[in-house]
Parts: C-alpha cells; structure tokens; sequence
C-alpha cells in the first residue's frame, strides 16, 4: 500500500530599543516599562503547560519511560524512510534540497523539550526557567550556564536571537513566518536571558517558541569564495551544523548512508529530561532507492530497525530466515497520537475544484472500506477531521459554544456546518456503493455536469478530467480502485507520477489538481493552522495551505483558537473549526493505523517494557532504546 509520508514543518514549537521621548510622554513610557519589568509572572517554573498543569514536579528525576541505568555504547542502524533517494544538503531549515534523516532531531536542541507521556506541555533543556507574564504578551526564558554548542562555545540569549532572526528571514521556509507571526520580537536581557514579545495573548506561543532547534551564530559565518561576501543562510549548505544536541556528523558515505555519534561531552546528559535517552553511541541511517530495497536490505540484516507503512509489506512480505530464527521481530505498539489528517487534497484554485458540489462527489466515490478489505488487510481506520483522537475533534452537532463562534460567518460557510459532524460516506451498508454513486452524479448535475458524447461535459463542452500527482508509481495501486469508480459516473481521473524534484516544485507553485499527503496531528493545534489553511497561506507560493482555502471564518477560527484563554474557548474553536474544514470537503480523508509497525533485530536491540503513549515509532527507538550486551560480538 502506498502511504504518502508526512509533511514537514516548523518545530510545534531582534533586539528592539525604543527610546523614550522628551518630557512627560517620555517619562510615562519609561514608568510603564519599568512597571512591566517588575510587574509578577504568571508563570515562572521548570517547565510550561498550555493549561497550567505539568506532570513532572521540580527536581523529578528523570521521565517515566525511560531506563534510567540504560549502558550507553553500541549502534543503531535505521534506514531513510524520506522519499528522496539520497541527501545534498546539511542545512534543514532552508527551501531548497533535502537535508538527512533525523538530523534537526539528534543535532539541536531546544529551551524546551516535551515529555511523550504528556501533551501540551514541556521541561527546561537549555532554559532553566521559563516565566509568562500575567497579560501572557511575552516569555523570558534563562539559559543554564552549562549549556554548550558542539564547538565548546556557550549557548547565550544573543544566539537564541539570531535563530528566531534567520528561521523567519527570507531564506527558509514560509511556514516559520506563519508559525512565529505572532511574534513582536526577542529582547536580549543579558547574556543568558532572552525575552520573546508576543503581539496578543497566546498560550501556545511559549511552546511554540520554545521548541525552535537553536544554533550557533557561527554557522555559516563565513565568507563566499564566489562572491567574496558573508554568506546568506541558504549559502550555508554544506557546512556542518553547530547546534547542541547529543549527536554530531560522523562518517558519511553519499548517496548511501550517514551516521551521527553521540558526543561523549554531550553537556545536558545528566539534566532529568535527558537522563536514560540517547543511549547509542553511533546512529547510522542507510539509504535506499525504493521501499522494495530496504524492505529486502532489512530481511538480509544491514539495518536493526523498519517502521512499516505499508499494510502488504508487513503482512504479506516481512518473513524470512531472521524472522524464523527470531532475530528479527515484528511488534505492533498502541499509541495515543492524533491521527492526523491523510488526505486526498484537491486544489480549489482550480476549476472545476473550486465547485464544493464537485468536490464532495469526488469525495462519495471514494469506498474505503472496500480498500480497506482488499488491498490493506483490515489494518486501517477511516479518518474522520482534522484532529482525530485529540479532546478537539467534534462530535454530534455543534454546541452553544461552537454556534456562537459559527453563526457571525454564516453567509461564508456551508450549511451543513450547523448539523452533525461529517461522516466520510461508508459502502458496508445494504446498498454499498451504488447510493453513493447516484448521490455523486446529482450533485454534479446540480454543478452543471451532463452525460454525453461519452463523457460527462460542462455547458462548454469540456469533459471532466482530473489529475493525480504523485512522486511514487506504486501509488496508482491505492489510487486505481477510486479511479474506477469516478470512470462510472463520467469522470476521468488520470494517474500522473513525476520524478521527487519536479513534484516538489509542483507543489512549491500548487500546480496539481489533487494529491495526496499525511498532515500529522497534534493535541495542541495552533498558528501552524493558519499556514494549512489560512487565506494568506493561500495566496503564498510554498506555504502549506495545499488546498488553496481562502476563507474569512476560517482564519478567524484559527487566530480565537490561537488567543483563547482557557480551555473551554480553545476546545469551541478547534471544534468549530474542524466542522467548517470538513464541510468543505477540500480534504478527501484517508486512513490511518492506530499503531506503530515496527520491525527490529532483538538480538542487538532492547527496549523499555512500553512504549509512551504520544512517542513516533522510531524516534521512541531513538531516544529510549539501547544496545544489547554483547551485541557487537554477535
């Protein structure tokens, strides 16, 4: 089975000097910002939690999951599972090229880092502290002195500063500008305290910011031999990162693999957030041409561990001698992610995607549950919104709550939206498909498509043939059955696979009628919403909003769940906005798998007893896992 893999994005995560005029006005600033200074926190503590409480008490030891006494040494060898063959750059954060598997992850830390068996929270790493102002317009994290980049320099306030500085600069991704637009600035209070201002009351944003990679002012400070000039941040390619985490670059083979070794001076290896984790002393990431070459390099034994995201390979092909003699087992963990939204998503910039009646026709022949029992093994489940399996996904009709957020934006949304829920259309009924189908061909009848001349053709003349791009030829298999059906009702979907490189760019300019990508969930969704689905997103070239939504309920929706102040307005928001996503039917949902498939080599590898319950298939290997003794010897 094809499964498209996630979309990337900014960590879920300037010095302004303004002088005071003469005279009384001058003076009353001055006061105010005195007063501001000493004015009391709302919160100030070892960690931050979106609704104020933390699992993990001052001084805890170390995080439930984890093995404290885990023996550090050995290797770990994984495989890419990013659908780019290899990698040509070391830089994460710029537009251009593909950066390595895992890098952002195991080279940069962050002021703050989250638990996995807790959401919407997080613990110091390299701040101490982080205190919220009572009016929640601003977040002064504090430093530890110990903090240290791979270098031997000192993490300070000034490098923090620069990286909020450079990720929203022209040189990375439109995505940091949405996240962090909310943003006034960053204040350098001294060497080793840094004050994010924020613009309006957001609860999110000192999770937000506090989850940006930080990294040294001294990468890429150098000079182009070509031009003879400083380096722009997306000139900074090649050179080796200069962050803070547990690993660094090691030996790199191009094109086939790279392995990053644990610093054995790592400064936060004894802090409670990082005790028992990050326990390998090298973690090497093999590359493969296709999912066929890794799953046979896996069965050959050249890696120790394979996330499975497709259903046949982990069922049907994932046998051999190593899983006989048990070297290899194959686990399954329940988890309690949020299923994110795999989706078909249909580019409403274009016609005739910009008709919601087409849309949802295309959306009802779509049989699930038939792929489901076919082609997938019965390993999945149907996505229903945005925020499956979080307290924000909606449910029945809307609530007194969510109608006061609906009913000012009525003349903007669907009318549906004041109704239940969407439902994805089921076919296990006693009428299977076929009322779908009819169902589809009224609404596009209703939008002006008839049958005739073979086809089915709008007033012009011009019959109705859509494009499905895709970077991966094995996806026509998942993509064919639902071909099928729309060919019943007169619609033509055509299968059109690209090389990695154009598809991308395809996607940079929005020039693809649908595709299909996996938006990772969250419990806590905030402004990254606004570049999903914001209209100024829709109007920006490589920003996320795929579908092209442009909305005014929509980007108010998202801006009150940004601001609310407690949970109750929070959770009216989200659900209020998942409602209006989903009866816009710009999103076909998919599927998800309600765990994580994982394949490994038990002989080399151990594990704690379980898996946390919001930790990724691999990174809780990763972070968690150890060498077995006497591994290296077997």
């Amino acid at each position: 089975m094809h499964d498209p893999r996630p979309i990337s994005g900014p960590p879920r995560p300037w010095t302004r000097t303004c002088a005071a005029g003469r005279g009384a006005l001058g003076r009353a600033l001055v006061i105010a910002a005195v007063l501001a200074w000493l004015a009391p926190l709302a919160w100030a503590a070892h960690g931050y939690a979106l609704w104020g409480q933390l699992k993990y008490p001052p001084g805890f030891a170390h995080f439930d999951y984890v093995n404290p006494d885990a023996p550090k040494g050995g290797e770990l060898r994984l495989v890419s599972n990013l659908r780019t063959s290899t990698f040509d750059k070391y830089n994460p954060f710029t537009l251009r090229g593909s950066a390595p598997a895992y890098l952002a992850d195991l080279m940069f830390d962050t002021l703050l880092v989250g638990a996995a068996d807790e959401v919407g929270a997080a613990y110091g790493l390299l701040a101490e502290d982080v205190q919220v102002a009572p009016d929640r317009l601003s977040a002064t994290f504090r430093l530890r002195r110990e903090a240290r980049f791979h270098d031997g320099r000192p993490v300070l306030a000034h490098d923090v500063r620069h990286t909020f500085e450079t990720l929203i600069g022209p040189h990375t991704s439109p995505a940091y500008k949405t996240v962090l637009a909310d943003v006034a600035g960053v204040d350098v209070i001294d060497e080793r305290t840094v004050r994010f201002r924020f613009r309006q009351p957001n609860r999110e944003l000192p999770l937000t910011v506090g989850a940006l990679p930080i990294f040294s002012r001294e990468w890429g400070n150098t000079i182009d031999p070509k031009t003879g000039q400083r380096k722009t941040f997306d000139q900074v390619v090649m050179d080796i990162p200069i962050g803070s985490g547990p690993y660094r670059i090691g030996p790199v083979k191009f094109g086939k693999d790279i392995t990053y070794v644990r610093d054995p001076n790592y400064w936060a290896r004894d802090l409670p957030v990082r005790r028992g984790a990050f326990n390998f002393d090298r973690v090497t990431v093999k590359i493969y041409r296709d999912n066929t070459a890794r799953l046979e390099a896996l069965k050959a034994g050249e890696f120790d561990l394979m996330r499975f995201f497709s259903a046949g390979d982990w069922v049907r092909r994932a046998k051999g001698k190593r899983f006989d003699t048990g070297e290899l087992v194959k686990g399954e963990f329940e988890h309690r992610l949020p299923t994110g939204f795999q989706s078909y998503v249909l580019n409403t910039r274009r016609a005739p995607l910009n008709d919601i009646r087409v849309r949802q026709a295309l959306g009802l022949a779509l049989d699930f549950e038939w792929m489901n029992q076919r082609l997938f093994y019965g390993s999945y489940r149907r996505v229903r919104g945005l925020f499956g399996n979080t307290a924000c996904a909606a449910e029945g009709e809307p609530d007194a709550a969510q109608r006061a957020l609906l009913v000012p934006w009525r003349a903007h949304i669907p009318p549906e939206v004041f109704g239940p829920m969407a439902e994805p259309p089921r076919t296990d009924g006693p009428t299977g498909l076929r009322d779908n189908l009819k169902r589809a061909q009224a609404l596009l009848r209703e939008a002006g498509w008839t049958y005739r001349d073979g086809a089915l053709r709008n007033a012009q003349g011009q019959p109705l043939v859509l494009e499905y791009l895709d970077s991966n030829e094995a996806g026509a298999r998942v993509v064919t059955p639902w071909a099928r059906n729309l060919a019943r009702i007169g619609v033509e979907l055509r299968f059109r696979p690209v090389d990695f490189a154009l598809y991308q760019q395809r996607l940079r300019t929005f020039d693809f009628d649908i595709i299909s990508l996996a938006f990772q969930g969250t419990h806590s969704p905030g402004a990254e919403y606004a570049d999903l689905f914001g209209s100024v997103a829709a109007r920006t070239e490589d920003s996320g909003n795929f579908s092209g939504l442009a909305n005014p309920a929509v980007d108010d929706l998202i801006a009150r769940m940004v601001r609310a102040q407690t949970e109750p307005d929070f959770l009216a928001a989200c659900r209020a906005l998942e409602r209006v996503i989903a009866h816009s039917h710009v999103l076909i949902p998919q599927w998800y798998a309600p765990t994580h498939r994982l394949a490994y080599n038990a002989w080399r590898l151990a594990r704690p007893d379980q898996m946390p319950p919001y930790a990724s298939g691999e990174g809780w290997a990763i972070e968690t896992w150890w060498a077995q003794p006497g591994a290296a010897r077997r």
